[in-house]
């Protein structure tokens, strides 16, 4: 029978025999868990020798010998010579010091588990009778997909030490839960708090144990319900109780979505901080309603900003010139003012624009019309916030043919 232990390598020393590409896959693995390794084998191969260079591992020019094994508290031995090998595991066996023989694995004492790490938990599989790696590894590889995919809940069970907490900052996507990464779902799945707000993937919370506290810091247009230095002050005190807080956003932490500063006061504080990339509004609310951001033949690049910021000296010119897309964020309250900017800089009163409501979402609407006559339709269709606002020549409706089953025809150029 096998047993499957958990083994701390974390400074102690490790002999491998052999320099060889099966040697340095194991090298590369034990350096990642700390332990001291001894490289015996007359040569190595590149990658081993890079390690050797950047001092991460010892390396002795020679034949393996039993006195190697002097100090070792566990032997890999993958020299590629059956001999050699069966001759390490019979030292290390005389020593009762486990021994893996990459070559023929019933000799040796021990063997590698398939393994998979997924967030703090270190997943390993082995087979209970003959080695079987294929099968091993094909274990590993479905429950590893299904941990990645939050499929399980992997929150600490004991209580953590003061101040061993930490922040994920998460950007949950423009809102279809689908659209949430399985970096992001791995990070709920890790989290004992999560910190959220009216943007993103809200749904996914109804996903989550009981267990995990929801602190809702919800904004909405004009109305702060939590100012950002608290929201900061709650993510710090919450990891230096020693848990994992999570702060689901919606897009991208970092395309508007005020990441940095949560970045910054963490690192103010001496907390731990991960940023999970999500994917914006600003790509894929046009993407999902069929309206590309640059298009060959059209054009070939696209400028985002803040629509609270008002126009720069760039979303000026690039309108008056017709030389890149606009993209537009939280600009439905003051589309009249960025229209009325537009146009008195030149831009071409029929320059197409599309709105896109709730992009991905249950809700998602697109209207439409000539830049002139835009503020006009937003206000007898009713737009609201979320949306995001395209102007360019890729937002003319057609444009890749056909329709979209959200781009109904009452919500096109004209009035």
């Amino acid at each position: 029978m096998t047993a499957l232990l958990g083994l701390d390598l974390t400074g102690r020393r490790v002999l491998v025999a052999g320099g060889g590409p099966v040697a340095a896959r194991r090298v590369r693995a034990l350096v990642l868990d700390g332990a001291d390794v001894l490289v015996v084998a007359p040569q190595v191969c590149e990658e081993i020798a890079e390690l050797v260079g950047d001092r991460s591992i010892a390396w002795r020019t020679a034949e393996v010998a039993e006195g190697d094994l002097d100090g070792a508290w566990l032997v890999h031995t993958a020299t590629g010579d059956r001999a050699t090998d069966a001759a390490v595991a019979a030292w290390a066996a005389a020593r009762r010091t486990w021994c893996i023989n990459a070559g023929e694995a019933s000799v040796g004492s021990a063997r590698t588990p398939a393994v998979a790490r997924v967030g703090e938990v270190v997943l390993g599989v082995v087979s209970a009778g003959a080695p079987d790696p294929r099968r091993s590894r094909t274990v590993r590889d479905a429950l590893a997909e299904h941990l990645r995919s939050g499929g399980a809940d992997l929150r600490r069970r004991r209580p953590a030490a003061p101040g061993s907490g930490r922040v994920v900052l998460v950007g949950g996507g423009p809102g279809a839960v689908d659209l949430l990464t399985l970096r992001g779902r791995r990070a709920l799945a890790e989290a004992d708090v999560v910190v959220t707000d009216r943007l993103g993937p809200t749904a996914v919370l109804d996903e989550l144990p009981g267990a995990v506290e929801v602190v809702d810091v919800g904004k909405t247009p004009g109305h702060h319900a939590v100012p950002q230095h608290e929201i900061n002050r709650i993510l710090v005190e919450r990891a230096l109780r020693g848990q994992v807080v999570v702060r689901l956003k919606g897009g991208d932490p970092f395309v508007f979505g005020r990441g940095g500063e949560e970045v910054l006061a963490c690192h103010e504080a001496g907390v731990p901080v991960e940023v999970v990339p999500g994917v914006s509004s600003v790509v894929a609310a046009p993407a999902a309603v069929g309206i590309p951001l640059t298009h060959r033949g059209t054009t070939a690049a696209y400028h985002v900003l803040n629509g609270h910021g008002g126009l720069d000296a760039a979303a000026r010119l690039i309108l008056a010139e017709k030389s890149a897309t606009l993209v537009i964020l939280m600009g439905v309250a003051v589309l009249g003012e960025l229209v009325a900017d537009a146009l008195a800089h030149g831009a071409d009163p029929a320059t197409p624009v599309a709105i896109i409501e709730d992009g991905t979402g249950a809700h998602e609407r697109v209207t439409r019309a000539p830049l002139d006559a835009i503020v006009d339709r937003a206000r007898l269709a009713g737009v609201r916030s979320p949306a995001v606002i395209v102007i360019g020549d890729v937002a003319a409706p057609g444009l890749l043919g056909g329709g979209h089953p959200t781009d109904p025809a009452d919500a096109t150029m004209s009035l």
